[in-house]
């Protein structure tokens, strides 16, 4: 039977039952909270990075952004484990749907534009409006910079889903050209598997990568208006 090339990217079900809320909580379970009894080295290389990646972001917060620490701390957590998710056997990337990560996007974004709203009222504002702009442009420029200000949520998770899905669509063509030479061309075979492994290394990097960067653009957006 011929597969489709995005089945990988469908949401899978378990007896005629959506199965994506359980795969979504499944890593859960692996990450230690700090209360948790068992001490090694996981629950410590955990909490190093943890520790670590807080403190790269909120060293540039004041005290009003600093109280989003555990939000981000929450998010960049779910979104790496997510990303990770999809690199598992018959397993399922959740960050793949658009609708996801818009979801993720619009609530965390409005969150940050309703803070600058409420304690930095006239910046945000200001920044609608570039300093000496000339009378007749200022409609266009309002309008304009409106624009860019509701996209950006837009951005964030096109971004995320962009980059996940053609890493995993990237793998899935290889994978199934491995397949094909294995039994055509020992060789070639051989060469495409070490290709793949390669692009496994790489994809692993990437979902970190893009769940630090989805994370660090709220951050820089909570910034900008705290």
């Amino acid at each position: 039977m011929n597969e489709n090339l995005f089945t990988p990217f469908s949401a899978p079900t378990i007896l005629n039952q959506p199965a994506t809320i359980p795969i979504i909580l499944f890593p859960t379970l692996l990450i230690l909270t700090p209360k948790h009894p068992i001490n090694n080295r996981l629950a410590t290389i955990q909490q190093n990075l943890t520790r670590f990646t807080l403190k790269q972001m909120m060293m540039t917060h004041n005290a009003k952004g600093q109280t989003w620490s555990l939000m981000l701390t929450s998010l960049i957590t779910f979104t790496a484990t997510t990303n990770l998710l999809g690199l598992m056997p018959y397993s399922f990337t959740p960050t793949t749907q658009l609708s996801m990560n818009l979801a993720m996007a619009i609530p965390l974004w409005a969150g940050t534009v309703m803070v600058g709203l409420r304690f930095k009222t006239k910046n945000s504002l200001a920044h609608l409006l570039p300093q000496g702009t000339p009378t007749p442009l200022i409609p266009m420029l309002v309008a304009i910079e409106t624009i860019s200000l509701l996209i950006q949520p837009v951005a964030l998770a096109v971004r995320l889903t962009a980059n996940i899905t053609a890493g995993h669509l990237l793998m899935h063509l290889i994978g199934n050209t491995v397949l094909a030479l294995s039994t055509t061309n020992l060789s070639m075979a051989l060469l495409a598997s070490t290709l793949l492994v390669l692009l496994t290394i790489l994809e692993i990097a990437v979902a970190l990568i893009q769940a630090y960067v989805f994370t660090l653009l709220i951050s820089l957006y909570l910034r900008n208006n705290t």
